[in-house]
């Protein structure tokens, strides 16, 4: 088996190039026209894999089944030239059964969810790119993003987050929304997806019709949003519309039961009121609808994998995505589910032609008839993560943001106590350089009383209080600190998370910087003593 591997790879750019002669020559309709039933329904679905190498049990599923997508989730990355080696192996074992290339797919949000991670750009929350208010950078984000994608074989992102977070309880969105105002979104959003789809890589805009003001995570049970159409108009579709009217090659639809537009407990993955006569017909949509992972608990507690792969075709998805939790052999009888129910007549076999005539034409769109291997050994020339370096502290340099500062404080002067995490040494040298008297104490991230009380001696002469804080919202220590200072005359740095506003409503000014990264402190204290200026609007509004 090894030797004919080898052969077979030998042989391959020989092969890819007569493949490629075909594919120019072959037009989609007639290309379909060649598919048997079954290599139909295969496109149709994403499928994913356990490890960081592709099995024999794997490669034959790929040579027989031929599915029109794989996803990668972390359990399958390890390093450039690992998902290199990968997504070639994945490809040629397509190949092999003489199929069509795949999608190959990986959530890269930024922030939170980015799952190409050592060896690649690790980039800062979406909410700090809508910060910056600059549609370059967020063009430039998407276009960083395709370049190290596409240099592993990467070909399609489940990205960007179009849900508004509105919901400061929202377990599952949160920090990896863009933002809580639509008019601030939109641009960012829409650049980023351009900057996706020039450069060779498919973005998919999720979840629609919006996951951001739910109490409760899908991936567990099914959540609800009672909210009238006139609301939904104004404020969830908002950003989906803006993703539409920028082409967007894929949207994805979530499991929530939206109540307005089913009376039943209905997921709107499996809604033809949402998938298809609002999203398709009323939106005007026409690129591919794909679901969310048919494996998360709002979905595989009702239905077996191939009821529920019926019911989203039916609704009118194009793609049927299959989490990280379910193997071949399940994967197996799903497709025959479908199978079954086309033969039967439950499905008609020309919704499942125009399914496929989407996917095809999105794959004929980036190439993937020409597909040819990449050298994993040459991956770093291909990543440019030294240019993508200075990209992300350009995000920063304009997207850290100052609210408040009512007495004008920014830039410090004076007496200025300065509070901040003894695990980030580093801010006692990168706020120096001030005119003017600062003193440093050094807490740690759950302070104690006697830490607290050196932070309330350190205060009791300043004129100005910063006091950093990581995710004060659930660290009940570190509110007792901020707390403890004269509230009038301190000011925030809240490095984390936004949401640390809310708990502090009577201090005199914050400093969002949005991200853990090690970066932030030294571009917050270069605002802080004046050498930057402060250029970020704030994308989050809390309401409660």
């Amino acid at each position: 088996m090894l030797i004919l591997r080898r052969i077979i790879l030998i042989g391959m750019a020989c092969w890819l190039s007569i493949s490629a002669i075909q594919a120019d020559s072959l037009s989609l309709e007639a290309r379909l026209a060649t598919m048997t039933l079954e290599q139909k329904v295969a496109q149709m679905f994403m499928v994913s894999f356990y490890g960081k190498q592709l099995t024999e049990v794997e490669e034959d599923f790929l040579r027989d089944v031929q599915p029109g997508a794989v996803v990668l989730f972390g359990k399958n990355i390890e390093s450039p030239e690992q998902v290199t080696r990968l997504t070639n192996a994945y490809q040629g074992a397509i190949l092999e059964g003489e199929g069509i290339p795949l999608f190959i797919a990986v959530d890269q949000e930024g922030g939170l969810i980015q799952h190409l991670q050592e060896g690649f750009t690790r980039f800062p929350l979406p909410s700090l790119w809508t910060a910056t208010q600059n549609t370059e950078l967020a063009y430039q984000v998407g276009e960083a993003m395709a370049i190290e994608m596409r240099a592993v074989g990467v070909n399609m992102n489940l990205a960007p987050v179009a849900d508004l977070n509105t919901n400061i309880n929202n377990p599952i969105i949160g920090r990896r929304s863009f933002g809580t105002q639509a008019e601030l979104v939109a641009p960012i959003l829409t650049y980023f997806i351009q900057g996706l789809q020039d450069n060779g890589v498919m973005a998919t805009v999720k979840h629609f019709p919006g996951h951001g003001d739910t109490s409760s995570d899908s991936h567990v049970e099914l959540p609800i949003i009672n909210h009238t159409r006139d609301r939904l108009d104004t404020v969830e579709f908002l950003p989906f519309i803006s993703a539409i009217d920028a082409d967007v090659d894929v949207t994805m639809v979530s499991h929530i039961w939206f109540t307005t537009f089913d009376n039943e407990p209905t997921p709107a993955s499996l809604s033809r009121n949402i998938v298809t006569r609002l999203l398709r017909d009323e939106m005007q949509y026409d690129g591919i609808i794909m679901t969310d992972a048919l494996d998360m608990d709002a979905i595989d507690t009702v239905y077996t994998v191939g009821g529920s792969a019926i019911q989203a075709i039916l609704a009118g998805n194009d793609l049927i995505a299959i989490g990280a939790h379910v193997g071949t052999q399940t994967i197996d009888i799903a497709i025959a589910d479908v199978l079954e129910a086309v033969r039967d007549g439950r499905i008609s076999e020309s919704q499942i032609d125009a399914s496929v005539m989407r996917i095809l034409s999105a794959k004929e769109k980036y190439g993937l008839f020409d597909w040819q291997p990449l050298d994993p050994l040459t991956v770093g020339d291909r990543l440019a993560l030294e240019a993508h370096d200075v990209l992300v502290t350009q995000l920063f340099q304009h997207g850290i943001t100052v609210v408040g500062d009512a007495n004008g404080a920014i830039p410090l002067q004076g007496n200025v106590a300065i509070i901040y995490p003894a695990t980030r040494p580093t801010i006692a040298t990168e706020c120096s350089g001030m005119d003017g008297n600062m003193r440093y104490t050094g807490v740690s991230d759950s302070p104690s009383d006697e830490e607290i009380s050196w932070a309330i001696t350190a205060s009791s002469d300043a004129n100005t209080v910063v006091v950093f804080t990581q995710n004060a919202m659930s660290n009940a220590r570190q509110q007792v600190l901020v707390q403890a200072m004269p509230q009038d005359k301190t000011i925030v740095v809240a490095l984390w998370d936004t949401s640390d506003m809310i708990v502090f409503p009577d201090v005199m000014g914050y400093v969002l910087g949005y991200s853990p990264m090690l970066r932030t402190t030294s571009i917050i204290c270069d605002i802080l003593i004046g050498r930057l200026p402060a250029q970020g609007t704030l994308p989050i509004i809390y309401n409660n």
